[in-house]
């Protein structure tokens, strides 16, 4: 479910979202929206990356786990 959020850009920063939002055909809010989206996308990339590598690296480090790992594969969704 989605709450809706209330901001209020400096004047001096007001006109740039303005101008770019017309330049890609949508409204301010949806521009600024989209800028939200894709900053949050991107925080939550940078989390996961690290917790990946040091999973990597666990399973590097363990023969049995290693085992596990090529004996599972990679999923596919078709299979399921």
């Amino acid at each position: 479910m989605t709450a809706p959020i209330s901001i209020r850009p400096d004047e001096s920063v007001r006109t740039t979202p303005e101008s770019e939002a017309r330049e890609h055909g949508n409204g301010r809010a949806t521009y600024l929206r989209q800028l939200a989206t894709d900053a949050a996308r991107e925080v939550r990339r940078k989390n996961v990356r690290p917790q990946s590598a040091a999973m990597a690296r666990q399973i590097a480090a363990s023969p049995e786990a290693r085992d596990f790992a090529e004996f599972r594969g990679t999923p596919h969704w078709d299979a399921l």
